[in-house]
């Protein structure tokens, strides 16, 4: 395994940037051109799964770590959510949704993954301190 310097290192931060790039498509349909305001909050929750992986992996505490990482995995279940609306409005057909759902639910078991991780690593300085 790869050693990861980089928040560009983490898969979880890969596959969010897949997700983006996917909406992004989806918001430069011809029909979605006069919805601003749909195209702006999905775009800005998916945005911010990516922005909050990054900055969760740029803290120097992994308290803060994980805090930044609970908040991505909030800006999934909001994009979902989005997702819902331009299904439900007509801008996207039950395929495009459900390809598109996929990748946030990857998304999200990848984010649910570093917040485990960094919980065990919380526990286990929480544990040295304890013991020294």
């Amino acid at each position: 395994m790869a050693k990861i310097e980089r928040f560009e290192d983490l898969n979880t931060w890969i596959e969010a940037r897949k997700l983006f790039q996917i909406i992004n498509k989806i918001c430069q349909k011809p029909q979605l051109k006069k919805e601003f305001y749909i195209v702006s909050q999905i775009k800005s929750s998916t945005i911010s799964i990516m922005a909050n992986i990054a900055e969760g992996f740029g803290r120097y505490g992994l308290k803060d770590s994980k805090q930044f990482y609970i908040i991505a995995r909030g800006s999934v279940a909001e994009t979902q959510s989005h997702l819902y609306v331009l299904k439900d409005a007509g801008f996207i057909e039950q395929g495009e949704f459900d390809e598109t759902y996929s990748q946030t639910v990857f998304v999200n078991k990848l984010i649910n993954g570093l917040i485990k991780a960094t919980l065990k690593n919380i526990n286990a300085s929480t544990h040295e301190r304890i013991n020294t």
